[in-house]
């Protein structure tokens, strides 16, 4: 049907709210976290630009805090409405943004969902790094109701992903 948005998630899925790593806890982003995750992408926006920039111009050079407030309120609206889910990796105690996760629905045919997640330079390479890969891979295909799952700018490249047909989602 023209113009009715297929459901991304049953409706009676429960959106987790909080999942902890041994060295990590990942909750959903909220306004409250702009300071931490501005001060994670600003310290990382070489190693970032690297990985999205050429694809999705982020993080530019002069990016702002307002400009930082804008997109993580954004994000945090879209996971209220169930549209996509952006969530804050943070240090156990919360004081440090550590990276993001988001899932959202496919962009592209052959999937149920894309993932794509980043942590910090500082801590890129790290045990935390590789041990929050191989929790969000677990999680995403055991807690969430997706049977395939892709990761943009890791199992494929980002440039391989845009070239696969699209599902005409936004």
């Amino acid at each position: 049907m023209e113009g009715v948005e297929v459901a991304f998630l049953p409706e009676d899925f429960v959106v987790p709210t909080l999942v902890a790593g041994l060295r990590f806890r990942i909750r959903p982003i909220t306004v409250h976290d702009v300071v931490k995750a501005y001060d994670a992408v600003m310290s990382s926006r070489e190693r970032l630009w690297a990985e999205f920039g050429e694809i999705h111009g982020w993080p530019k050079a002069d990016l702002s805090l307002e400009e930082t407030l804008i997109d993580v309120a954004w994000r945090q609206r879209e996971g209220e409405l169930r549209r996509s889910f952006s969530f804050a990796v943070l240090t156990t105690d919360e004081s440090r943004l550590l990276g993001t996760v988001r899932i959202d629905p496919p962009r592209k045919v052959g999937v149920d969902a894309e993932a794509v997640f980043w942590v910090r330079s500082d801590r890129d390479g790290s045990s935390v790094a590789e041990e929050l890969e191989e929790f969000v891979r677990e999680w995403v295909t055991t807690t969430w109701p997706f049977k395939s799952v892709r990761y943009p700018g890791r199992d494929i490249s980002w440039e391989d992903w845009h070239a696969l047909p699209s599902t005409g989602h936004p």
